[in-house]
């Protein structure tokens, strides 16, 4: 599960994931130590987090600003008694959205002062495919055919005091036409616009860090495509 609270990466890994140690810079077994605000520092891996240990983990990135932390990774023993806790702890919204392509291009709105891909709240009895198109066309006012799943992510707002964890469901998507495209001004979107791979590049770095990782699962699955179709048969 890759949440994002307070634009901060969280992924929580069933037991039988091991990430490589090298990739952090702490490592904590919580069995056998205690988890303190001082220690989340950079990139930070926590080992059978329990779910009360979590809860707090999650309270306190949710209202303490935690500049120095890059990442968190938290390995659970029982995935499913931690999802159960999630989803009373929170109000689970679902969401969809698109990565839309125009040949070597890729569309990007700006909304609330941040470069974004457009996406939106399933409506009632609509399925997770249904509402990535509608949103993308509606947001953006392009027609688009869609393509393959990317990812799914999680992350927390508040809202009229009650904690929300939005999941969103991404697809790539292709463009069918722009003819007539146009940000959708009711959603504070103020600019649609298609980027090159290096205009992209720097708008992300005005982005949030659950669109980057979006664009990283995105490429990741282009290069491993391309590596198929380029294998020698035998």
């Amino acid at each position: 599960m890759n949440l994002f609270i307070n634009d901060t990466p969280v992924q929580i890994l069933r037991p039988q994931v091991k990430p490589d140690k090298r990739d952090f810079n702490l490592v904590i077994n919580s069995e056998i130590e205690p988890i303190t605000k001082a220690k989340l520092l950079h990139r930070v891996w926590i080992k059978h987090a329990k779910t009360d240990e979590i809860d707090k983990i999650l309270d306190l990135l949710d209202t303490t600003s935690m500049g120095g932390l890059i990442s968190l990774t938290l390995s659970v023993d029982d995935y499913e008694e931690v999802k159960r806790f999630l989803k009373k702890k929170f109000k689970i919204i679902k969401a969809s959205g698109g990565l839309v392509r125009k040949k070597d291009k890729i569309l990007m709105i700006y909304r609330l002062k941040k470069w974004d891909l457009p996406k939106g709240k399933l409506e009632k009895n609509e399925n997770v495919k249904a509402a990535a198109k509608r949103e993308v066309e509606e947001e953006c006012g392009v027609s688009v055919e869609l393509d393959k799943k990317i990812c799914t992510t999680w992350h927390t707002y508040t809202m009229k005091r009650k904690k929300i964890l939005k999941k969103t469901t991404w697809y790539s998507m292709d463009v069918v036409k722009d003819k007539h495209m146009k940000p959708q001004i009711e959603e504070d979107i103020e600019e649609v616009r298609w980027m090159a791979p290096k205009e992209v590049f720097h708008a992300l770095e005005d982005s949030y860090k659950s669109i980057r990782f979006v664009f990283d699962k995105y490429f990741e699955k282009e290069k491993s495509k391309e590596s198929t179709n380029t294998e020698v048969p035998s």
